[in-house]
């Protein structure tokens, strides 16, 4: 008796890392106030969030705190491809909300740019400030369902390896290899297949295809034979998916 195919997938806290460095929205949200727009966020390495908002925006609410409260941070995937749901997967990130002192705003600043460079670090100081979001516990939440982590795991987790290509490779695909599209489609639910069938996602254990029709919207995950560890393999694992006889003999996609 064979024993069963183990379905290789990213853990939770994995999804969890992506999706937060995919976002492209963040809101915190704190007892008793609206929502606040950030300027930018970003998930450290030790797990805590770093988040910039307007100077001014939230001190009074954690002046009245002792400068630290309960709060969540929602965070939204957008799909890259411009799709009638374009929603992949919410993030709520949830903890305690600090100030940063203002005599460490550049320094924290600095440190951060070096993980991650975004040109919005360099208002800080000047009509933006840094919070910290000292995370308790993560909720994503996609097509599939919710599933939590704990920080020890958000902790030990690092996103996907092809993240940062991940929106590139999706658009090209869409944009110039609608063959291969139109033959990973092959591996869809009969019922599926009268859609019209998007790359949705894709990461080192699969990739997953966006299917619209007029009963709604489905996402179907199609795994990889085995993980890509760099972008030739993660290239060919696709094309082995699409069932593609030229291997080495076509462009990379």
């Amino acid at each position: 008796m064979s024993s069963p195919t183990t379905i290789l997938a990213p853990t939770t806290a994995e999804r969890v890392r992506s999706a937060c460095a995919h976002a492209e929205t963040a809101m915190l949200a704190l007892p008793g106030i609206d929502p606040v727009p950030t300027t930018l966020h970003h998930l450290r390495r030790c797990g805590d969030a770093v988040i910039a908002v307007p100077a001014g925006s939230l001190a009074a609410a954690l002046a009245a705190t002792a400068n630290e409260t309960s709060a969540v941070l929602e965070l939204t995937d957008h799909a890259p491809l411009p799709l009638r749901e374009p929603v992949r997967a919410l993030v709520w990130l949830r903890g305690w909300v600090r100030q940063v002192p203002e005599q460490a705003q550049r320094a924290l600043a600095i440190e951060i740019a070096k993980e991650f460079p975004h040109p919005g670090l360099l208002d800080v100081g000047h009509g933006v400030t840094l919070l910290r979001v000292v995370v308790n516990s993560a909720v994503l939440a996609d097509t599939s369902g919710a599933e939590s982590v704990d920080h020890a795991d958000l902790r030990a987790a690092s996103p996907d390896p092809f993240c940062e290509l991940e929106s590139a490779w999706l658009q090209h695909m869409a944009e110039d290899h609608a063959d291969i599209v139109a033959q990973l489609a092959r591996h869809l639910p009969t019922r599926l297949r009268g859609g019209m069938v998007h790359p949705l996602a894709i990461d080192r254990y699969g990739l997953t295809l966006r299917v619209e029709s007029t009963e709604g919207d489905h996402d179907v995950r199609l795994p990889f034979a085995a993980p890509a560890d760099d972008v030739e393999s993660l290239s060919k694992a696709v094309r082995i998916l699409a069932g593609c006889p030229f291997l080495n003999g076509l462009r990379r996609i």
